[in-house]
C-alpha cells in the first residue's frame, strides 16, 4: 500500500496508509530491520501510543516476537510432553487428557490463538458435556503449564490460563467406616482378600503399595510392614513396579497385634512362595489386578450391608481417621501415610519409633472393643 504521510522517529515511525488508517513500524531488536505491528490504528495519536509501548517493552525487556507464537499448538503440545521427564503411568494419563481434551479445541491452531476467552469456554463445555470435574481440572493444569513453558520460550507474554479457580475442585467427603464395618467387609470378602482389607484400613496403604508387597517387606516380630514400591497398571493391561512418588513415599508402618494372626494366616496360605512371592495375588495365583479384584469387593460390600458408595480407596481415608482418634499427630499422620514432608528423608527409623507403635497398639484396643467377635472356641 502508498504511503501518504508519515512521521519518523529515531526508533520507528508512524505512517498513513491508503485506507485511511495507520500502520506502526519499529526496529526489530533481534534483526534491526524495520517491522510493521501487528495491527493498524484508527487515529495517528493511536499509533503513536502504540509506538511508545513497543519501545517501552523492548528497552524493559518485555518485548515478544509476534511471529513466535505462530507454531501450530498440536506439534508444540506433542513435543512439550515428549520432553518431559514422567514416570510411564504419568505420561500415558497426560497423553490421554491432552488428546482427548485439550487438542481437539485447541490443536488446529498455533500457540498464539490460545486466548484466555477460549480457555474458559472450553472448560465450560466439558463440564457442561459431563467431563468429570476431576478431568476437566486436570486438563486446565497441564494446559497452564504447557503455556508457562510457552512463555519460557519467549513464545508469548502471558500465560492466557489465568481463571480463578478452575485448577482444583472440592472433593467430596467420603465415607468412613467404623472398626465394625470394616471387619464387617473383610469377613465377607474371600479369605486371599481379607488380610487386603484390613492392611489397607489399619495401616492405610494404597492398593498399588498392597499390591507390590512381597513377603519380605512384612516382619512379623516387629509387626511391621515395609512399603518399597507400588504396582501400577498401564491402559495395555501391563503391570509394573514404581518407586513412590517422595522419599516419604518408602516407609515402614506398624500394624496392631490383633492382625498378627490375619498376617500369619494368609502368609501361609495366600502368599506367593519365597521372599520375593507377592503377599496378595488373584485367584489363579497371578498378580493383583484391580480388575480381577474388584467383583469381589463389590459383592463384600454389597454382603456387609456399608454404603454402595464405598471405594476400596476409602478404607485408606478409614484408617487415617481411625489412627487420628487413636491420637497419631498430624505429622505421625503423614508419615503413616506416605505423604511428603519436611522430614521426607526419615523413613524406616522414625517409623519403628516407640510412639508408632503406640499408634498401632490403640488401634488394636479400637479393635478388641468394636470390631471382631470373639472365637467361642
Amino acid at each position: 500500500m502508498a504511503n501518504k504521510k508519515g512521521n519518523r522517529r529515531n526508533f520507528g515511525s508512524v505512517r498513513q496508509l491508503t485506507s485511511g488508517r495507520w500502520q506502526v513500524r519499529y526496529r526489530d531488536p533481534e534483526t534491526g530491520l524495520l517491522r510493521p505491528a501487528e495491527k493498524t490504528y484508527a487515529t495517528k495519536t493511536d499509533a503513536q501510543v502504540a509506538l511508545t509501548h513497543i519501545e517501552a517493552d523492548i528497552t524493559r525487556g518485555q518485548w515478544a516476537d509476534p511471529d513466535a507464537g505462530a507454531v501450530n499448538f498440536t506439534d508444540y503440545a506433542t513435543a512439550w510432553l515428549r520432553d518431559r521427564k514422567l514416570a510411564d503411568r504419568t505420561r500415558e494419563r497426560n497423553e490421554s487428557v491432552v488428546r482427548l481434551h485439550i487438542i481437539p479445541t485447541f490443536g488446529a491452531g498455533s500457540i498464539a490463538d490460545v486466548t484466555t476467552a477460549r480457555v474458559r469456554s472450553r472448560r465450560g463445555k466439558l463440564l457442561a458435556a459431563g467431563v468429570g470435574e476431576p478431568t476437566v481440572v486436570k486438563a486446565y493444569q497441564l494446559l497452564r503449564a504447557l503455556m508457562n513453558t510457552a512463555v519460557d520460550d519467549e513464545m508469548i507474554r502471558r500465560n492466557p490460563c489465568r481463571i480463578k479457580g478452575a485448577d482444583s475442585y472440592d472433593v467430596p467427603e467420603r465415607p468412613v467406616l467404623s472398626v465394625k464395618e470394616v471387619f464387617g467387609v473383610a469377613d465377607a470378602i474371600a479369605p486371599r482378600y481379607q488380610l487386603l482389607v484390613l492392611l489397607a484400613a489399619f495401616t492405610t496403604l494404597r492398593f498399588g503399595e498392597l499390591a507390590a508387597l512381597r513377603r519380605k517387606d512384612i516382619d512379623l516380630a516387629s509387626r511391621l510392614v515395609v512399603v518399597r514400591r507400588a504396582q501400577a497398571e498401564l491402559q495395555d493391561g501391563r503391570l509394573f513396579d514404581k518407586a513412590p512418588k517422595s522419599a516419604a513415599g518408602v516407609r515402614a508402618i506398624s500394624f496392631p497385634a490383633e492382625l498378627l494372626d490375619d498376617v500369619t494366616h494368609h502368609l501361609e496360605q495366600f502368599a506367593a512362595p519365597g521372599r520375593d512371592g507377592h503377599v496378595f495375588v488373584g485367584l489363579k495365583g497371578g498378580q493383583l489386578r484391580r480388575s480381577n479384584f474388584r467383583d469381589d469387593w463389590v459383592t463384600a460390600r454389597e454382603a456387609a450391608g456399608v454404603t454402595s458408595e464405598l471405594h476400596f480407596h476409602d478404607l485408606r481415608h478409614t484408617g487415617n481417621t481411625l489412627a487420628s482418634t487413636a491420637g497419631a499427630s498430624t505429622r505421625e499422620l503423614m508419615t503413616r501415610m506416605g505423604h511428603s514432608s519436611s522430614r521426607a528423608a526419615l523413613v524406616y527409623q522414625h517409623m519403628t519409633s516407640d510412639r508408632d507403635r503406640a499408634i498401632a497398639d490403640r488401634l488394636g484396643a479400637m479393635i478388641r472393643q468394636g470390631g471382631r467377635e470373639e472365637d467361642p472356641d
